[in-house]
């Protein structure tokens, strides 16, 4: 006997759709790089509508067999229905479990399958991606580079050594100057940000699992990200999107409270399994770190001009603060589970010898809001007078979901220390910044 574990949630999944475009959708999942199992969800999907047929046929038998015995009968023949019933009865138990079974795998099964793809996003691993836009040029030094650990060492900036023995490798303890860094990029990206109409947001840090699943990410398994909470069906929060997300969680919104434009702040948490060797170095690959998240819930036909004005929110804060960095339409094996097309930033840092990634923003179209269950109402511009017995509202649409990164904090403090440093060791605090610095300019080593 098989045991099927019962979905905790179920997302509104459009079967009849995947079933008519199934060469479409094993075309998608396998440019995607997943392992969702097309063939087992149209087979299961089958071997549904076949028992939920034989199933409606024998509650029709019953029903006709309950209305015969409601006249008047010989008591052969209405033992003979009795008969009839109790056999019908005991059948449609067992298929109706059958059924329940099948709908639990077919569920579970098939929100394994990825999020559609954008027609314009490269096909390939992360090497196809392209690049949307060059910003800025590398600084000439004249002088021998530095990078970030070095950097914070003799500034006094960091303590990883004290971290480590704390908490284990990966984890940080920021220090004097690099502190203020830390709230002034957070409170300067806020107040940017929220010039744009963003609604500002501190979000919980733990959150349920089912959360976690519904936004697209696994929190179970062996390279999973996600930090799970022993004994509880609680995880910590790899990024604010997911608290986020869930707010209007099974809610009906109305179409004039659209668009939904969120900026949260909040510490995220990551296992980072699989990564290691010195391009993870530092602060730039950490467990816990500090973010700025926007978050945007609109109508399906505005998504994409969204997209364009999340990843242009975050390229004129990087422009501010005087990056040289590269924009990357990611391919679509590199996109995940949930996003539809994901832009990708990445920014010189000259320390280290390489561009490194500081910020996505990706449109997820209905993905999340399937499986969260967040709709909305049209309003309809003339309403038509209502059918008799009919309401007359509109019926419900899921809203697309969008989310992109305005300030992931340790690699902005990355790069700032190492395109920002002057020959003689002092770093220079970019001009945006020093409002939220108390006017402070420069980091100067310390004198002993």
């Amino acid at each position: 006997m098989i045991l099927v574990v019962k979905p905790q949630w179920k997302a509104a999944i459009d079967f009849k759709w995947i079933r008519d475009n199934k060469d479409a959708v094993a075309l998608n999942i396998k440019n995607r790089n997943s392992n969702a199992n097309l063939e087992l969800v149209l087979e299961l999907h089958e071997k549904m509508l076949a028992v939920q047929k034989e199933v409606e046929r024998l509650r029709a038998e019953r029903n006709a067999v309950a209305n015969k015995m409601k006249g008047k009968l010989e008591i052969s023949e209405r033992q003979k229905l009795i008969e009839e019933g109790k056999n019908l009865k005991e059948g449609l138990a067992t298929l109706e479990e059958d059924l329940v079974k099948l709908t639990d795998e077919l569920q579970l099964e098939a929100q394994c399958i990825p999020n559609l793809t954008h027609p314009l996003v490269p096909i390939g691993g992360e090497d196809s991606s392209t690049v949307r836009k060059m910003a800025g040029t590398p600084r000439d030094f004249g002088f021998l580079v530095k990078d970030h650990l070095q950097l914070g060492k003799e500034l006094d900036l960091f303590d990883f050594d004290a971290a480590a023995e704390v908490s284990g490798s990966k984890f940080y303890y920021l220090k004097n100057e690099a502190v203020m860094l830390e709230m002034a990029l957070v409170n300067w990206t806020l107040s940017e940000v929220m010039k744009k109409g963003f609604t500002p947001l501190t979000t919980p840090e733990l959150v349920r699992s089912s959360v976690v699943e519904k936004c697209g990410f696994q929190p179970r398994g062996d390279n999973t990200q996600v930090y799970s909470i022993e004994g509880s069906d609680q995880c910590l929060i790899g990024t604010a999107e997911i608290p986020v997300g869930g707010i209007h969680m099974d809610a009906i919104l109305a179409e004039t409270q659209l668009p939904l434009k969120y900026v949260a702040y909040s510490h995220c948490f990551r296992t980072e399994a699989g990564a290691a060797g010195t391009a993870t170095r530092g602060l730039y690959r950490v467990h816990q770190f500090s973010k700025v998240e926007m978050f945007v819930l609109c109508r399906p036909e505005e998504s994409e001009s969204y997209h364009e004005e999340l990843i242009k929110i975050e390229e004129d804060l990087f422009s501010a603060l005087g990056l040289h960095y590269k924009t990357l339409d990611m391919a679509s094996g590199d996109l995940g589970a949930p996003a539809y097309r994901k832009f990708d930033v990445e920014a010189w840092m000259p320390g280290l010898g390489r561009y490194g990634e500081i910020s996505s923003a990706s449109n997820c179209i209905d993905y999340q809001s399937r499986r969260l269950g967040i709709r909305y109402r049209p309003s309809e511009p003339t309403p038509a007078p209502p059918k008799k017995g009919k309401g007359s509202l509109a019926p419900t649409q899921f809203v697309h979901t969008l989310n992109a990164t305005a300030c992931a904090v340790p690699r902005m403090i990355v790069c700032l220390l190492e395109n920002y440093q002057q020959e003689d060791g002092s770093v220079i605090i970019p001009g945006p910044l020093r409002a939220f610095m108390g006017g402070l300019e420069l980091i100067t080593p310390k004198s002993t």
